[in-house]
């Protein structure tokens, strides 16, 4: 009898403590009836410790919550550089095997790419890097059958191009968990997830936040964004370029003082191919050196270009 009147004891204890506010003390004492060889039949106090869990709940549908549009935030004007804060240390790879990107964030034949693009079968299972809940999950024009993730620090995740959507709007998912399968619809050349981060309506370089190898890391608990990482246009979609990372807001604000080079125009250069070799936009180049995107480059022209 000893056990399970012990354990009677306890369960009620804990509905005891769920039921008080937070002025109870530090340990409840309870009576329990324990047999000894000893002593026979006694009543011995047990002293229970009670652990107090102080349980942070954010309400991230609170502002801009619409299930019907992909973009609600187009009326929001941030202020940089942004700060992102996880409380993991990994995420979830979203398809359950070895990830090839065929397609970085970044300037692509001619257009901004805003996500990356990972190779998988039709069919295949997608699942949710990080826990949140879902606010989109229907067809979007060009992204095909979507679903868009609200996650507890801010970021929205979006799975594109999906062949089948297995949640719906105002789900509540836990990291890794099965949100549908992969495809080709909407505007896609092929079967591949495009995998796109947001911050209220902003896009974000994936690759700055989230380490891609196998090790499913996430670069930093906590990272300030500055423009640079949210233009498509300082980057080039068919390779990943050193990532440096800032871990506190100086960093982030001496990253913007802008240093410059000079540049010699060489047999073959355009403003495109100096722009991506540099990292420096188009407009910006013409800007500094007061030209036109349509000027002619002469070889042995110098360039200042403001990094």
């Amino acid at each position: 009898m000893k056990y399970p009147l012990f354990c009677l004891a306890l369960v009620c204890t804990t509905l005891l403590i769920n039921a008080q506010d937070d002025s109870l003390a530090n340990s409840i004492k309870i009576k329990l009836p324990i047999t000894s060889f000893i002593k026979g039949n006694v009543t011995e106090e047990v002293e229970i410790p009670v652990v107090y869990k102080t349980i942070l709940k954010v309400n991230i549908k609170g502002e801009y919550w619409d299930t019907l549009n992909y973009n609600p935030y187009k009326s929001v004007a941030l202020k940089f550089p942004l700060k992102i804060t996880f409380n993991d240390s990994t995420y979830s790879s979203p398809i359950p095997f070895k990830k090839v990107i065929t397609s970085r964030y970044g300037w692509r034949r001619g257009k901004p790419h805003k996500g990356i693009d990972i190779d998988l079968v039709t069919g295949d299972s997608v699942v949710t890097i990080l826990e949140g809940i879902v606010r989109f999950a229907r067809y979007s024009r060009g992204h095909g059958k979507t679903v868009v993730i609200r996650h507890y620090n801010g970021l929205e995740t979006t799975y594109a191009h999906l062949s089948d959507i297995g949640v719906k709007a105002n789900d509540t998912l836990a990291k890794g968990q099965y949100l549908g399968k992969g495809g080709n619809t909407g505007n896609s050349r092929g079967s591949h997830l495009h995998l796109v981060v947001s911050y209220k309506g902003v896009y974000i370089h994936p690759d700055y936040l989230f380490d891609f190898s196998e090790a499913n890391t996430i670069r930093a608990k906590e990272l300030w964004v500055t423009k640079k990482w949210t233009q498509p246009v300082y980057h080039n979609s068919k390779r990943l370029k050193n990532i440096d990372t800032y871990q506190t807001k100086a960093e982030a604000l001496a990253s913007l003082v802008k240093q410059r080079k000079v540049y010699v125009v060489r047999g073959g250069d355009t403003l495109s191919r100096i722009s991506q070799k540099n990292n420096v936009s188009i407009s910006a180049i013409c800007k500094t050196n007061a030209i036109r995107k349509t000027s002619t480059l002469k070889i042995g022209q110098k360039l200042v270009l403001e990094l």
